[in-house]
């Protein structure tokens, strides 16, 4: 009888079966960098392979979200209501027309601070940020090198999940003045049908 070679097992299994089993175990979002480590490949063959993943992906109930230099699996955002009554979970969260506003100009800005953000609004929006950074749909990327060092913020993996996005190219192209026009770039789906909060 002869013996099994679990070299030759492994050389059978495609890049993008070898890839795909790596991001369905890894608890958080794995660069391409740390992919190619693990599979003793190139980051171009990884490239490659999340390539053909994400097409073989759009006939199916999972996608490959990318943000910043990182990529995970996650379900498809058309199957989140089937997703939601499975796990018995609440629907996604609502978000005030200022919240979607902010949202919006942080996700065609970024990084960007509250003043920059304010300008643009003309009014505060400190309370805004706090509930976006609350959702987790934002987060703190550091501090600017303007005058007192504001803190510049970024949207999350978690924006691009609440949105349906996989990643910021997704985003619709922009017309010049609209950044604040929220139903004209991010779902109104998502906004609050009380949308009571005086902010």
């Amino acid at each position: 009888m002869v013996g099994h070679n679990p070299a030759d097992s492994k050389s059978a299994i495609s890049l993008e079966a070898r890839v795909e089993a790596l991001l369905y175990v890894s608890p958080s979002p794995a660069t391409i960098g740390n992919l190619a480590n693990a599979l003793g490949v190139s980051n171009q063959r990884v490239k490659q392979a999340l390539e053909n993943l994400a097409v073989e992906y759009q006939q199916r109930g999972i996608r490959l979200q990318f943000h910043q230099s990182e990529v995970q699996l996650t379900t498809a955002p058309e199957l989140a209501p089937d997703i939601e009554r499975f796990l018995k979970l609440e629907s996604v969260t609502r978000l005030t027309r200022a919240a979607l506003e902010v949202l919006a100009i942080i996700a065609y800005q970024q990084p960007v601070t509250r003043p920059q953000i304010d300008s643009i609004r003309g009014v505060n929006s400190d309370s805004v940020l706090r509930t976006l950074l609350r959702h987790g749909l934002i987060e703190d990327a550091g501090r600017s090198d303007g005058p007192g060092r504001p803190i510049l913020y970024t949207t999350t993996s978690e924006f691009l999940q609440h949105f349906g996005l996989s990643t910021l190219h997704e985003l619709p192209q922009l017309s010049p003045g609209t950044v604040s026009d929220v139903e004209g770039i991010l779902p109104i789906d998502f906004l609050d049908a009380q949308d009571d909060e005086a902010e």
